[in-house]
């Protein structure tokens, strides 16, 4: 009777998921195995057949030739450097983590949820991309090709809005920061390990004054993040 009870209630819980899943996806989804592998932070499953990082590898590839093959349509007379910078606007890192939240990603990714840092990071960014690695798989290119187009670029990517982007918000804060003869620097404040990752706490300092700290698992999205606050503390 146990095992009843157990069995669905596991039914009724898959059920309500592909629900779910199907109302970010837009269509019904094939192996549902393969859309949790893609849901699944390394927080919460740990083996590289089990999380989402492999998926993630994959949608990242897939994802960048969808996106060079959509610019190279749109934009018939631009060379080669416009459409790289481009891409790199709609594929940042950044840009992702807020379609994915955009999108509802962040309500049915499993991940741990006690941990605070996680909460503020850009892993939805990521797995939206092992997202799209599973679609791929589930549907093949041309259909993850129409369904990126129709759900990721023309709802969320205004390219009018793109092309006044500035790509790296860093390169800004260093601009201003040359212009005034202020001495920027990003700095390591912290470094530890948490849930098995290093993590990282990254400071921009203005002439030796701490002006924005952010935390991440590379260095690089840390600091990213700490440089938008400092643009945003300095009005910038």
């Amino acid at each position: 009777m146990q095992f009843i009870k157990v069995f669905f209630k596991s039914q009724a819980n898959n059920r309500d998921f592909k629900k779910q899943l199907s109302n970010v996806l837009g269509f019904m989804p094939g192996d549902i195995a393969l859309y949790k592998t893609a849901l699944s932070h390394r927080s919460v499953r740990e083996g590289a057949d089990e999380n989402n990082e492999r998926l993630e590898f994959l949608g990242d590839a897939v994802l960048s030739s969808i996106v060079a093959h959509y610019l190279f349509k749109k934009y018939p007379y631009k060379g080669e450097g416009f459409l790289t910078e481009m891409r790199s606007k709609m594929v940042n890192r950044q840009k992702l983590n807020d379609i994915a939240l955009k999108m509802g990603l962040k309500k049915i990714t499993f991940y741990n949820k006690y941990d605070n840092a996680l909460k503020i990071s850009q892993i939805f960014g990521n797995t939206l991309e092992a997202l799209i690695g599973a679609v791929y798989l589930d549907k093949g290119y041309i259909g993850t090709l129409k369904w990126v187009e129709k759900y990721i670029i023309m709802p969320h990517m205004f390219m009018d809005d793109l092309e006044d982007v500035e790509i790296n918000i860093k390169n800004r804060l260093y601009g201003w920061a040359n212009k005034n003869g202020k001495a920027l620097e990003f700095e390591t404040l912290d470094e530890k390990f948490e849930n098995g990752r290093r993590l990282f706490t990254i400071g921009a300092t203005v002439d030796g004054e701490l002006i924005a700290e952010a935390k991440g698992y590379n260095k690089k999205d840390a600091s990213q993040v700490a440089a938008q606050l400092a643009v945003a503390k300095l009005g910038l």
